[in-house]
């Protein structure tokens, strides 16, 4: 029998899919490609469905002979690979951000002999809309927390931005940017004690209880869906954190991450300009592995964050706690830094990753601001957080607005600032009915 090639990511299996599986099926046996979680979160949203969940799927849809992993957004590879005699796809890649991988599939094919076969896309069904609808509606907390160890495996860097109250999170949950045949947008959200702090008018030391943080989680997890990681600050007395622990995970947070200083918090990027001591390794060591023992599933991570180059105190200092912690049982090292260029993170990174390859290394370039995601992930980093940066931005904003009602006794001069109503509302799900 011919063989027939299909590519489909199928997160949301539809007729679509049965439509194009039936008329491949009148050219030979169909081989589906099924791209797995890194082809497809290269280019969006990570699906809801592992690759092997999709598999099992696909696998059973009569006509289906052979399910075989595509690892990329271009077709061209496994085409050269398994050399099929068609290849079946719908017509709405004739144009847009898909016509290239039209153009190398149709290439490869040309190298064989192989030939592509069009279909009318199937009409009234959209993936989109369909995941759109599913967002509207939600996740569970243990999606929503296993779906960060999944982003560690399928992308080389994931970033995450700062959420300090639904709204920004709201922002950050939807927002994306169509570049390079690729859409960016953000993984997750940052949930920053600096932020939760301002944004209630409090200093940065610990001043919030970590019930209010979780009562803030709890508003920003009732209207997304993405995952979030929790700064814990220290983490707390060692035998709170361990509860702590177990009250983020039911809730659904996919990590915390600890700082390694004691006795009253200071934020980091003041260094040594204030009074700033940071823990002995072994306390610090005995904080992690109480976590560890307080976590209920596999899916939640503690990740520890060396204050050592913050405070001065040298490389060797860094290393020998990274080593340390992930001895202890931390699922991760951050690396802090407050200076403006990246030699020292990245020379921390050079000497981690020859002793730790596959441990998760996560960076906030608040300082050095200048670097690009692809320069961190080529260095060694798996996640960047953007910490403190939708704040930043919207308090400036009110207070311009503010000062120009004031100037000018009336808001006119303030509209082209702010968003329309009809944003506004378009923006809130169930606003519109």
């Amino acid at each position: 029998m011919p063989s027939v090639y299909i590519g489909m990511t199928v997160d949301v299996l539809h007729h679509g899919h049965i439509n194009v599986i039936e008329h491949g099926r009148r050219y030979g046996d169909v081989i589906i490609g099924l791209l797995t979680d890194s082809a497809i979160a290269d280019h969006k949203r990570l699906p809801y469905l592992t690759y092997e969940q999709r598999r099992r799927i696909v696998e059973n849809i009569k006509g289906v002979t052979r399910v075989v992993p595509q690892e990329q957004w271009d077709y061209a590879p496994n085409l050269r690979r398994y050399r099929p005699d068609y290849m079946v796809h719908g017509d709405d890649w004739l144009e847009g951000p898909s016509a290239p991988y039209r153009q190398s599939a149709f290439e490869a094919l040309a190298e064989y002999g192989g030939k592509l076969i069009e279909i009318p896309y199937t009409k009234g069904v959209s993936c989109q809309e369909i995941v759109s609808q599913m967002q509207d509606m939600g996740t569970t907390p243990e999606i929503r927390r296993r779906t960060f160890k999944r982003l560690l495996a399928a992308k080389p860097i994931s970033r995450f931005i700062e959420a300090h109250n639904p709204i920004s999170a709201l922002i950050a949950e939807h927002v994306k940017v169509d570049f390079d045949s690729k859409v960016r947008q953000y993984d997750g959200f940052w949930s920053s004690s600096l932020t939760d702090s301002t944004a209630r008018g409090k200093p940065d030391i610990e001043a919030l209880d970590i019930s209010a943080r979780l009562s803030n989680v709890n508003d920003i997890f009732e209207v997304t869906t993405k995952p979030l990681i929790i700064d814990g600050d220290t983490g707390g007395k060692i035998e709170h954190f361990e509860l702590h622990v177990r009250s983020m995970e039911r809730l659904g947070i996919s990590s915390v991450i600890i700082e390694d200083k004691k006795g009253l918090k200071q934020n980091s990027l003041f260094g040594n300009d204030v009074w700033q001591e940071q823990e002995e390794i072994d306390v610090f060591c005995e904080k992690i592995r109480a976590g560890r023992s307080g976590c209920i599933s596999g899916d939640f991570m503690i990740i520890a964050r060396i204050e050592s180059l913050i405070l001065e105190k040298g490389m060797d200092d860094a290393i020998r706690r990274a080593g340390a912690y992930v001895e202890a049982g931390a699922d991760g090292i951050m690396i802090h830094s407050r200076k403006k260029c990246t030699d020292e993170v990245f020379e921390f990174a050079r000497i981690f990753r020859g002793d730790f390859r596959s441990v998760p290394l996560v960076c906030v370039p608040t300082s050095y601001n200048t670097v690009t995601e692809d320069q961190l992930a080529e260095h060694g980093f798996n996640v960047v957080i953007y910490a403190n940066h939708l704040l930043r931005a919207a308090y400036p904003a009110m207070q311009r607005t503010a000062t120009e009602i004031l100037r000018n006794a009336r808001s006119a001069e303030v509209d082209s600032y702010l968003m329309g109503i009809n944003e506004i509302l378009e923006l809130i799900p169930g606003t519109r009915h």
